[in-house]
């Protein structure tokens, strides 16, 4: 009796383990998701697609700064080799080169740090929005790959 109660919790323990996992690969989705939306928000902006909102810019570097703070907890070696949806998979080098990738995080939220209280019209929005997109960019060439 006592072995079917062991088996019982460890097959209840692991399921909640699964269960863990997904929620974070899908947390973690959502996360970079949010990362394009803005993005593509602010570049509509630059490209001249749509005019300048500051409310828009504030957003988007309100959440690039959200995920700079969370983006080196959203990787944990528990999710290591999961399928993740879409056409992008984070690479292994985020596991073999931990220090790497925190770094690269560090440098997009200091460049979403430095840029927050100088982006005020649609020539500094372009400036500071290179700076940005070199610092995500560097860690997608890195820390990302495309599937397929």
């Amino acid at each position: 009796m006592k072995r079917i109660v062991v088996v019982a919790a460890v097959l209840a323990f692991s399921a909640g383990a699964v269960v863990a996992q997904q929620d974070q690969v899908k947390q973690t989705q959502t996360m970079m998701k949010d990362n394009g939306k803005n993005a593509g928000a602010l570049a509509a902006i630059v490209k001249g697609e749509k005019p300048y909102d500051q409310p828009t810019v504030d957003a988007a570097l309100a959440q690039f700064e959200e995920t700079a703070k969370k983006l080196p907890t959203l990787f944990p070696e528990s999710i290591k080799g999961h399928k993740f949806e879409g056409d992008y998979s984070p690479s292994p080098k985020i596991w073999e080169d931990k220090a790497g990738f925190e770094q690269h995080v560090a440098s997009f939220g200091k460049a979403v740090a430095d840029s927050k209280g100088k982006i005020k019209n649609l020539d500094t929005l372009k400036a500071e929005l290179s700076i940005i997109g070199k610092q995500c960019g560097g860690c997608h060439e890195t820390f990302r790959v495309k599937k397929g």
